[in-house]
């Protein structure tokens, strides 16, 4: 599904910054260019950052794994 329309950042996109670490949507703005433009994206954006950094396991569980 496509988040950012003007630069034609996906949901998965987002998937896959968040998975390498992206914390905020500053950071996923200057990773994927998401928001950059007219900014209409970046509530729905931002909401997809925090429910996919939710469902991150614990730094703990991920080394003992």
């Amino acid at each position: 599904m496509y988040v950012c329309i003007c630069n034609g950042v996906t949901d998965r996109h987002i998937r896959e910054a968040v998975d390498n670490g992206c914390a905020s949507v500053s950071e996923l703005t200057m990773r994927t260019g998401c928001g950059a433009s007219c900014g209409s994206c970046l509530d729905m954006a931002a909401a997809m950052v925090a429910e996919m950094r939710a469902e991150l396991p614990l730094p703990i569980l991920a080394a003992a794994a």
